[in-house]
């Protein structure tokens, strides 16, 4: 099933869709979620810009996206009608909080006549119900102003659709307690509005069924909801403590990245120090001061935060010292889409800075590989005395996927390796900062004050070894190859394919999270009884060892991206192979449905160049499918 929410950015979607996710992560099925809010902090209410959603897909086995299209559409006013109908398939439920459409609010949006009345919803089921007048008489010995009592609304919609799929509710009562400690009317008032949802759903006769998912059969384990920005949080406290490193998060809060700072700042039990700079430039610098230190650096950001730390960046490549940078992408390019996803940073990733400035690049698939994305990132870092990017996005930050809690004991220790005494070959007295290790290339971690261990680090090319300024050309060419050679030579795991029938005359590849939609349209196509095969890369730069000869097996390969094509360019350099786009810059994740029709027609030979663009539903703005 899927159900979205839809209102006005202070109708407490985003709440309600979270409370109805929770639940249905309690009941056991699995899930998947898309949040969608508006950019502005507080759109004018009941316009189009301030319409707010959250979708949720939730079924009785493995998911991979938030579904294309809602079997439900909750609307709590006439914005959210009109922003969400035409996602709505017909036959589709239509629940309507009609209290809100008023002469005024329909004209707000361009309604000449009240669709409720005018038959142009005849073709969906639908449910009209006066949510906030129901709310308001729920709460009438409450003693609650009116304005507050009709706040409630939204939580009068969640039992409703609580009762409908027979969610459990003592969460959600327990949770309204907890978060109005401080206001016990205020959170009896919401609980209140709870349970007359739920009774109206029992006691109307509108609403002819209800519907029963059962739990999903997942793997023997304890499991969380948890979202891809808590899940890099967690990833980023476990790095700290299975390399027994402090954890310094040098951060300007920016759209959507922020919640990593707040979910960080909760954790200093753990060795975590959050800093939230005036501005990004200072916060990337605390970050690798603090790696200079011996802490684990680590800074946040969205794209334009990226542009703007990229000369700090270059100079943790010249000084070889351990830096997690996390870039969660949006629309761009500059302010662009602050509130949508796009996966447009990854040339930016590989090669935004000055000079030859190489760094490991990672991508996790979805929100709670997130979680092992920054672990995986953050041991890079830590061994081969580099900064990382790790290119998360906006659809992978917001949304949340049911995650197997993993057992801390088992995590993979890393060590630091600190320098501790002199070690010039020489035998004298000195400490060479740039004398590499033979196997990784990496140079030695001094921390400040290690006796023996004084030395100078800055932006300066610097001779190899030694670590004194160095202007030679010979020795810039070297330092510049090791340094090259020291990514190249980070051990990567072979890509690995899904090809069931071992012959399939496509493979469909992606980075990111594209991981789900490309998953779920494989599958589709599998069950039409069409051969594809799929694969995805979590390593970027270096780029699997064995991809050059994987890419040659196949007589198509479809590279599907929430940008111009970006990774295809990459591999037609690299590997001389004919990779094909399929884009996408619309702010929205691609649909199972689109990625279907795609791949079929791909089978029969590619589609060729065409200037024009496409919706997910083929008809109009955003993407445009053409050769890399």
């Amino acid at each position: 099933m899927v159900i979205r929410f839809a209102g006005d950015s202070g109708d407490g979607m985003q709440l309600t869709g979270d409370r109805f996710t929770a639940e249905t992560a309690a009941f056991g099925n699995d899930l998947s979620t898309l949040p969608s809010f508006p950019a502005e902090i507080r759109a004018p209410a009941g316009t189009l810009p301030g319409v707010s959603s959250f979708q949720l897909h939730f079924a009785d086995y493995d998911i991979l996206t938030p579904g294309d299209r809602p079997d439900v559409l909750v609307a709590m006013n006439p914005a959210a009608l009109k922003a969400n109908l035409a996602d709505l398939p017909p036959g589709g439920v239509l629940i309507v909080n009609t209290d809100e459409f008023t002469r005024r609010n329909l004209a707000k949006v361009g309604y000449e006549a009240d669709p409720l009345e005018d038959g142009s919803l005849a073709q969906y089921q639908v449910h009209p119900v006066a949510m906030a007048t129901l709310a308001r008489g729920a709460l009438a010995e409450t003693g609650l102003p009116k304005k507050d009592a009709e706040r409630a609304k939204n939580m009068f919609a969640l039992g409703l659709l609580s009762w409908m799929y027979h969610r459990p509710h003592e969460g959600t009562e327990r949770f309204l307690r907890e978060k109005f400690a401080r206001r016990p009317e205020l959170a009896e008032a919401n609980i209140l509005a709870f349970r007359a949802g739920h009774a109206y759903g029992e006691t109307t006769e509108s609403f002819a069924v209800t519907y029963e998912v059962p739990p999903a059969k997942l793997a023997v384990g304890t499991y969380r909801q948890i979202t891809g920005n808590t899940a890099l949080a967690y990833g980023i406290v476990a790095a700290g403590q299975t390399s027994g490193l402090p954890v310094f998060l040098g951060s300007y809060p920016i759209t959507p990245a922020s919640d990593i700072l707040h979910e960080l700042a909760r954790h200093k039990a753990f060795g975590v120090t959050t800093f939230q700079a005036e501005d990004e430039i200072a916060g990337v610098g605390a970050a690798l001061g603090a790696s200079f230190g011996g802490a684990l650096g680590v800074t946040t950001t969205s794209g334009p935060g990226i542009s703007l730390k990229s000369e700090t960046i270059g100079l943790a490549v010249a000084l070889e010292l351990p830096l997690l940078i996390i870039d969660v992408q949006r629309g761009g390019p500059s302010t662009g889409l602050p509130t949508k996803t796009e996966q447009a940073d990854l040339l930016q990733a590989m090669y935004g800075r000055n000079g030859e400035a190489p760094v490991p690049v990672i991508a996790p698939q979805s929100p709670g590989d997130c979680f092992d994305a920054a672990l995986e990132a953050a041991a890079i870092a830590i061994t081969y005395r580099t900064p990382v990017i790790l290119l998360s996005d906006g659809s992978l930050a917001n949304g949340s996927e049911p995650w197997r809690v993993p057992d801390a004991a088992a995590l993979p220790p890393v060590d630091p390796g600190f320098a501790t005494a002199p070690n010039a070959p020489d035998g004298s007295e000195e400490f060479w900062p740039y004398l590499r290790d033979p196997h990784t290339h990496a140079r030695p971690w001094a921390t400040p004050g290690t006796p023996g261990c004084e030395h100078r680090l800055g932006g300066l090319e610097k001779a190899d070894g030694r670590g004194v300024i160095s202007y030679d050309p010979d020795n810039h060419d070297r330092m510049v190859r090791l340094r090259q050679a020291k990514i190249d030579h980070i051990p990567v795991p072979d890509l690995e394919v899904d090809d069931p029938t071992g012959d399939a005359p496509l493979l469909v590849l992606g980075w990111g999270s594209t991981y789900g939609p490309i998953g779920a349209a494989a599958r589709r196509v599998r069950n039409l009884g069409h051969p594809v095969a799929t694969a995805h890369l979590r390593h970027l730069n270096p780029l699997p060892a064995n991809l050059g000869a994987l890419l040659g097996r196949y007589r198509r390969v479809l590279v599907p991206e929430m940008n111009l094509g970006q990774l295809a360019l990459l591999l037609r350099a690299r590997y001389l192979i004919d990779a094909r786009s399929y884009t996408k810059v619309a702010g929205l994740p691609f649909r199972a449905q689109e990625l279907q029709e795609v791949i079929l027609g791909h089978l029969d030979g590619p589609t060729p160049a065409h200037p024009g663009h496409g919706n997910g539903n083929g008809q109009g703005h955003g993407r445009q499918e053409v050769p890399a």
